[in-house]
């Protein structure tokens, strides 16, 4: 099983987050488990060309 990191927060009683990885595609959920599941879905998403043009963030390695 493979685990992402995400960034979430609680706004106005909902709970709001992004996985790391892809900041851009942010969601949310009425509960934390809602968000959770919202997140695992997205992921899906985003990995599987169901969302064009998909921006990631990554590390470069510089001197």
């Amino acid at each position: 099983m493979k685990t992402k990191k995400y960034v979430y927060w609680e706004d106005e009683g909902m709970w709001i987050g992004y996985l790391e990885e892809y900041p851009d595609y942010m969601t949310q959920g009425e509960t934390l488990e809602e968000l959770k599941e919202n997140l695992r879905d997205i992921y899906n998403e985003l990995t599987t060309g169901s969302i064009p043009c998909v921006r990631k963030v990554d590390e470069l390695e510089v001197s």
